[in-house]
């Protein structure tokens, strides 16, 4: 019997190349994004719905129950914005997407894993999330609540045979990297590779490239005499 996975947030980017990936391994996938995919494959479905929006839980909820549980899901869907004081509406939707729409995929999707004894769970977060950030202050605060939320789900659900991972990469050559300065920038592929990694492994966490992370603490303990 096929496994199945749903992806999150697959139109283009990590989504897409890690749907394609699971297509190439037999998986049946369900794919979820705001616009249609460009994946044509008679094991693979794809739904128009955006995160954001009020209906989302419900139409996954729907999906979920016609399409069967499903042993791997990946949320994949995120947004950054650089802060403008004049207009901060983005803002909000910053946390609708990168945080709210975890949670909400989250309270459809590990209830069916817990009844069924299995199931992994996994998060695209960022390095990010132990930084403090003046340009993007939304986007760092939304992955520092998404690997908060993830971790403490991956403790809760241990003993229900459910894994949870939540990873953290640094800059990716994608639509989603802004700013003059991106260190240590990874491929698509090179990202896809580590998340095929972590289906394999399950582990809590997951950071990419491993070099960031000796950076990171340096950065947040500087910032952290400044305030001083």
């Amino acid at each position: 019997m096929k496994k199945k996975a749903l992806i999150i947030g697959n139109s283009d980017g990590i989504g897409l190349s890690i749907t394609r990936e699971l297509l190439k391994r037999e998986w049946e996938t369900v794919g979820i994004s705001r616009s249609q995919s460009p994946i044509e494959n008679s094991s693979y479905k794809h739904f128009v719905a955006e995160v954001q929006q009020d209906e989302y839980p419900e139409k996954l909820k729907s999906i979920l129950q016609n399409e069967g549980p499903v042993d791997l899901c990946i949320y994949c869907t995120g947004i950054g914005e650089l802060l403008d004081i004049a207009q901060m509406e983005k803002e909000i939707m910053v946390f609708e997407v990168n945080l709210i729409g975890i949670v909400k995929t989250a309270s459809c999707v590990i209830p069916m894993m817990v009844r069924r004894g299995k199931g992994h769970f996994m998060g695209l977060s960022s390095v990010a999330d132990q930084m403090l950030s003046s340009e993007a202050p939304s986007y760092h605060a939304s992955k520092a609540g998404l690997s908060n939320y993830l971790e403490g789900l991956a403790l809760a659900l241990k003993p229900a045979g459910v894994n949870i991972t939540n990873v953290r990469f640094g800059f990716i050559d994608t639509k989603m990297a802004k700013g003059d300065v991106k260190p240590f920038m990874m491929t698509v592929e090179k990202a896809t590779q580590h998340l095929l990694l972590c289906i394999e492994k399950k582990p809590i966490r997951y950071t990419a490239p491993k070099i960031v992370i000796p950076l990171v603490k340096f950065r947040s303990l500087m910032l952290g005499l400044k305030v001083k």
